[in-house]
């Protein structure tokens, strides 16, 4: 049997991991191709002459614009066809151009290739969701759904160090083009060695005779997208979930690709310095928050499906205080510290303040994408991820990474280089609104949940 065809037999334990592990590699590409251009931020400002607002579009608008919206169409395509073929399609594209991002002349064709960046992206995680909620029981899913979200850290970090270093020593277009090449040899891993499983095999109850049986060439027939449409939108949950996870990514979207500006301006530190230091706050505060999100959720989830939104909600109330408080560092040293102290206690500080809402940002991750899935039959959930996906990235990318470049530059006159500190400190409001929003709908899953 081809090994993308789709199998009905359970998976053995080991290869469940092994497929696990492959869809965590892909979701680092994409987070370390998606993200690449925080870092590179400074050169490509200063190539292009752009202004704060200028690149705001270019992180955001331009990747977020297609991603978002194609990945409904493709979503449905998984559903009815091999969701494997899909993504192993969608690694392909999104590498490629990201490798053409490092032959761009103009801010427009930079722009254009990112806009291809985004194509490809929207076909690589609807799907994978998919195949991780036929891989894993519903007891599991959060971990590891979790587990599989652990390639944002781990690409943000990646993408991060590797384009600072690369774009250092040996200018922006080589670490674009690197990066790239990169995903697409990749690409021929992931359709080779996964195997695509049956829809809902862990979901159903096993019948030892059934009444009637399909024919061996019969095809379960998918769900049309109205159906999922019709499903999905009567449900108060849906909303809840994607617009409380689209307000947070607002936040995680946005302070994550400015960050490093932000350490290059306030901080003073050097391309390569904030390639290592930012790079260390992503992978360890990212993967803790991550896992410890999935892992709680999982637990408390047996005995209140609230709990999959409730976790998130009380984490975001605490993220916005904490990435003030890392800002402030300098200032946090000088009052325990009569005169003040070192630059160099001040950065220690403030790395380890910042680990706290970095893993905090990210525990919405398991819970709220395997709440998702539950909100809908197997058949439905991959074009129900992408639904999800398309209100939290559209908002979550397009407005996060314009926000905060257009308010520093709106600032700018005031605050000057400090502008983007303060343009930080205003976007930290979308947390407590996602968590008012999460709240709301820790009240509706159980109504809502689909076993």
């Amino acid at each position: 049997m081809d090994a993308a065809a789709q199998t009905s037999r359970p998976a053995a334990s080991g290869y469940r991991f092994y497929v696990l592990a492959v869809l965590i590699l892909i979701y680092m590409l994409n987070f370390l191709d998606r993200q690449i251009i925080g870092i590179l931020a400074t050169p490509l400002k200063a190539h292009f002459g752009l202004s704060d607002t200028q690149f705001g579009l270019l992180g955001g608008l331009a990747f977020a614009s297609v991603y978002s919206t194609l990945a409904i169409p493709l979503a449905w395509v998984a559903d009815r066809f091999s969701r494997v073929w899909v993504m192993t399609g969608a690694l392909a594209v999104w590498s490629g151009f990201t490798a053409l991002c490092g032959v761009a002349g103009s801010f427009t064709q930079l722009f254009l290739f990112r806009m291809g960046v985004g194509v490809g992206e929207a076909g690589g995680v609807a799907p994978a969701y998919s195949l991780i909620a036929d891989y894993f029981p519903k007891e599991q899913r959060a971990r590891a759904l979790a587990a599989y979200a652990f390639g944002i850290p781990l690409g943000t970090a990646a993408g991060t160090l590797v384009g600072g270093v690369l774009a250092a020593k040996f200018g922006w277009q080589t670490a674009f083009i690197v990066v790239g090449l990169l995903g697409v040899l990749v690409a021929p891993l992931l359709r080779l060695t996964v195997k695509d499983p049956k829809r809902g095999g862990l979901d159903a109850p096993v019948i030892a005779q059934p009444v009637a049986a399909p024919a061996a060439t019969e095809k379960p027939k998918a769900p049309s997208f109205g159906a999922v449409c019709k499903l999905l939108f009567a449900k108060r949950s849906f909303w809840l979930l994607s617009f409380g996870a689209a307000a947070s990514s607002v936040c995680g979207y946005g302070v994550a690709g400015w960050l490093p500006s932000f350490f290059m301006r306030s901080f003073d530190l050097s391309l390569i310095q904030t390639s290592w230091y930012y790079s260390g706050i992503a992978l360890v505060g990212g993967i803790t928050g991550i896992w410890g999100g999935g892992m709680i959720a999982d637990r408390l989830g047996k005995k209140n499906k609230g709990a999959y939104p409730l976790v998130p909600a009380i984490a975001f109330l605490i993220s916005a205080p904490c990435f003030i408080l890392a800002m402030n560092s300098a200032w946090l040293i000088g009052q325990i510290i009569p005169g003040g102290g070192t630059q160099g206690q001040a950065l220690t500080v403030a790395f380890l303040i910042f680990l706290i809402p970095t893993g905090l940002n990210l525990t919405w991750l398991g819970p709220i994408t395997a709440a998702v899935q539950h909100l809908v039959p197997p058949p439905m959930r991959t074009t129900a991820s992408a639904l999800f996906l398309l209100i939290n990235n559209l908002l979550g990318i397009a407005v996060g990474f314009y926000y905060f470049g257009a308010v520093s530059d709106l600032l700018a006159p005031t605050f000057g280089e400090e502008s983007l500190r303060w343009a930080i400190y205003t976007g930290m409001g979308f947390y407590v609104l996602s968590s008012f929003l999460l709240i709301g709908a820790s009240r509706t899953l159980k109504r809502d949940w689909v076993e």
